[in-house]
């Protein structure tokens, strides 16, 4: 069973959200929070799998409260849930640690598969999203958006997988793109993670724009 916690400043909001949790067999809602500071409370009490989190809340704010929560309770994933498409905190939310975006009018069959998705480690990043965090690297004078030397601790197989990452591609697709097997490219893929220190696969795809590894366009 996947525990998740809701995090959102709206009531029938988040009534809402713990009916549709409720309503998938494999998930229970386990706690509820009405703005940033209690989102973390939550986070480091109920310690929830995935962590249903506004980006617009009073007290403290959706993306503070995730970046809170992914130094003092890492085990929690973030989804994030808005209604608002903004490219400004589609950045920020990720770079907070968040491992997921989605706007609140997805389908309740999606939102079950988004938080599974994320449950199990994997980042959760809409179309809109992708092109969105592209956009903002695009828009950066080139100068000051490379750090290659990041990627010291990597091996040459290694930035290879994470480009591929950064790419956007599934274990299944790396195997297929470097000729390994799919649990040879999750091996490789928790290898990186554990060298550079970052949470999930959103944070490797942030990491691949930050070093110059994929660029936009690519």
């Amino acid at each position: 069973m996947i525990r998740v916690g809701i995090a959102d400043d709206q009531p029938l909001v988040r009534a809402g959200l713990v009916t549709m949790v409720g309503a998938a067999p494999d998930l229970v809602a386990v706690g509820e929070a009405s703005n940033g500071a209690e989102a973390v409370e939550l986070a480091r009490r109920d310690a929830p799998d995935v962590l249903l989190m506004d980006v617009r809340m009073p007290v403290l704010d959706g993306i503070e409260a995730t970046a809170r929560i992914a130094r003092e309770a890492p085990a929690v994933k973030v989804l994030m849930l808005t209604t608002f498409d903004l490219d400004e905190y589609v950045y920020a939310a990720l770079r907070a640690g968040a491992s997921g975006f989605l706007l609140k009018d997805v389908a309740p069959e999606d939102l079950f598969a988004a938080v599974r998705v994320v449950a199990a480690g994997d980042a959760l990043l809409a179309p809109a999203v992708t092109r969105k965090l592209v956009d903002e690297f695009a828009r950066r004078p080139a100068g000051a958006r490379f750090d290659p030397a990041a990627l010291a601790p990597l091996t040459e197989r290694e930035r290879e997988v994470l480009a591929l990452v950064g790419r956007g591609l599934t274990n299944d697709e790396i195997g297929r793109e470097l000729y390994l097997s799919p649990a040879t490219a999750k091996t490789h893929v928790g290898r990186i993670l554990a060298k550079l220190g970052a949470r999930d696969r959103v944070q490797l795809v942030v990491t691949a724009y930050e070093t110059g590894l994929v660029r936009p366009g690519e």
